[in-house]
């Protein structure tokens, strides 16, 4: 597990590569993730706008599905439990997607939000 400063630093350097603000994440705020994809591969990220204690991150693996349960909420502060290889894309703004594998594969741009839509 990392150090919180270290955590932050390696997340401010993500932002700083792909020129995006920093929006760090609370470890009490709430993301969505697929519990029951996370074995598959690539990990895909998806930010979207903070609303009440969410941080707006929606983090699955594999294929996507509009299921109602696709998503559980999870605080921030487990991440690093569950899926570690994601934590240092958390500061990305929001509009900003990921894919990344466990071989070092990475991919990370900018979409502005226009439909909601994946």
């Amino acid at each position: 597990m990392k150090k919180n400063n270290d955590l932050k630093e390696e997340q401010q350097k993500v932002c700083e590569r792909y020129q995006s603000p920093a929006f760090f994440c609370g470890e009490e705020e709430k993301l969505g993730i697929a519990l029951k994809s996370l074995t598959k591969s690539p990990i895909y990220g998806v930010r979207r706008a903070r609303k009440d204690d969410t941080c707006g991150w929606y983090l699955w693996a594999g294929e996507f599905s509009d299921s109602e349960d696709f998503f559980s909420p999870m605080h921030v502060g487990h991440i690093s439990e569950i899926l570690p290889i994601a934590q240092k894309y958390l500061a990305l703004a929001p509009g900003f997607k990921f894919i990344i594998d466990k071989n070092g594969y990475e991919d990370v741009w900018y979409e502005p939000e226009s439909n909601g839509s994946e």
